[in-house]
C-alpha cells in the first residue's frame, strides 16, 4: 500500500532530468522528497499527478498503475491531490467555495461538513465566507491544503509549499500542514529544497541527486550515516574538505582527523558541520588563518583559510583566537564523514 516510482528516466529536451529513480512513499507518514532546485524532484509529482507523461519506468498506487510509457489514467481521473506552491485559488469563490469545488459528487449537507472539518484542521474554522485576497499567504496555502483534503485522496503531493510564504510563518506552517497530513493517514509526498524543512516534516526522506535517489530513511539515519558526500553536505550547514591519508592519518589543510584512518593513502573528501569541528590556537607554523569572527546569537561562527579553502566553525563558547589568529581544528566523529575523492591525484 503506497506510491512507487521505479526507474523514472525522464528528459526536458536534451537534458535529462531523472537517470533511474526509484523510491516509495507509505500512507500514514509524510516523505519528504529532498534535493537542489532543477533537479527533477518537481517533475516526478507532475508524472504522479499525470500533468506529464512517463518516458521510462512506472509509478503505481496500491499496485494500481498510475502511469508507463503511453500510458495511464488522466489527471482527473486519478486519486491524487496536488497543492502548488503559488496556492491557484480560485479568486471568485470564498474558502468555502474553494475547499468544496472537488466535492460535486457529495450532498450539499456532505459538502458542508467536510469543508468544516477540513477547515478546522487547518486551523481555519472562522474565515470560510472570507476571499482569497483577503487572506494572508499563509492563510491562502492553509486553504490550498484543505481543498487538496477534502476530496480524501489517497495520495496528497505538495510541490514547494511554503516557498512563497514569508520565513517567520513557515515553522508554524510546517506544523499545521505536518498534522494535517499525519490525520489524513493517506500517502502524503512533499518536495522541497530546504533539508531542515525535510527534517521538521518528514517522517521519511528521500534525497534525489543527479537525477536518482541517492538516500531514504528515516530522518536521523540520513543525518547520522549519510551514503554519500552529496547527501552529507546537505545537513547541518556541512562543508566539503580536500583530505589526504598518509601511513593511516587522514590530514586536511586545518587540521588531522581522530582515530587514525585505515584507508590506504590517498585522497578522499572530508565532510564536516560547523558545530561539530572546534578550534584551538596553533603551537607551531600552520596555514589556517582566522579570517573573520561573527557573533549568531547562542553560537560564534569563525571564519577560517587555509590553501584556497575556508573552513566554517559553529562555536557555542569562544575561544581565546582573534582575527588573524593561525589555528588548529578538531573534528568531532559524529558530524564529519569521509568519502572517495571524486578529485583525480596529484
Amino acid at each position: 500500500m503506497s506510491l512507487v516510482f521505479e526507474g523514472i528516466r525522464h528528459r526536458h529536451g536534451v537534458r535529462e532530468v531523472l537517470r533511474g529513480a526509484n523510491f516509495a512513499a507509505a500512507p500514514g507518514e509524510v516523505t519528504c522528497l529532498l534535493g537542489p532546485s532543477g533537479g527533477g524532484k518537481s517533475t516526478l509529482l507532475r508524472l504522479a499527478a499525470g500533468l506529464e507523461a512517463v518516458q521510462a519506468g512506472s509509478i503505481t498506487l496500491d499496485g494500481q498503475v498510475l502511469g508507463t510509457p503511453g500510458g495511464g489514467p488522466p489527471p482527473e481521473r486519478r486519486p491524487v491531490g496536488l497543492v502548488f506552491q503559488d496556492h491557484v485559488l480560485f479568486p471568485h469563490l470564498d474558502v468555502r467555495g474553494n475547499v468544496a469545488f472537488g466535492l460535486r459528487g457529495h450532498s450539499a449537507k456532505a459538502r458542508r461538513r467536510i469543508v468544516d472539518d477540513v477547515l478546522a484542521g487547518v486551523r481555519l474554522a472562522g474565515l470560510a465566507g472570507r476571499y482569497p485576497h483577503t487572506l494572508s499567504g499563509g492563510e491562502q496555502q492553509r486553504v490550498a491544503l484543505a481543498r487538496a483534503l477534502a476530496p480524501n485522496p489517497r495520495a496528497l503531493l505538495l510541490d514547494e509549499p511554503f516557498a512563497n510564504v514569508d520565513v517567520t510563518l513557515r515553522r508554524m506552517l510546517r506544523e499545521d500542514t505536518r498534522s494535517a497530513l499525519k490525520r489524513s493517514g493517506g500517502i502524503a509526498l512533499v518536495v522541497t529544497h530546504d533539508p531542515d524543512e525535510a527534517l521538521e516534516l518528514a517522517d521519511q526522506i528521500a534525497v534525489l541527486h543527479d537525477g536518482r535517489i541517492v538516500q531514504a530513511g528515516p530522518p536521523s539515519e540520513i543525518w547520522h550515516s549519510p551514503t554519500a558526500a552529496a547527501v552529507a553536505k546537505m545537513f547541518g550547514q556541512a562543508q566539503q574538505l580536500e583530505g589526504r591519508v598518509r601511513d593511516g592519518v587522514l590530514a586536511t589543510r586545518f587540521g588531522s582527523l581522530p582515530n587514525g584512518c585505515a584507508a590506504a593513502n590517498g585522497q578522499f573528501d572530508v565532510v564536516a558541520r560547523p558545530a561539530d569541528i572546534t578550534l584551538r590556537k596553533a603551537d607551531g607554523e600552520v596555514e589556517a588563518v582566522v579570517r573573520d569572527i561573527r557573533f549568531l546569537g547562542e553560537r560564534h561562527l569563525v571564519i577560517v583559510e587555509a590553501g584556497g579553502e575556508t573552513l566554517r566553525a559553529s562555536l557555542v563558547d569562544l575561544p581565546d583566537v582573534a582575527i588573524g589568529d593561525r589555528v588548529v581544528a578538531d573534528f568531532h566523529a559524529a558530524g564529519t564523514f569521509i568519502y572517495p575523492s571524486t578529485r583525480s591525484l596529484v
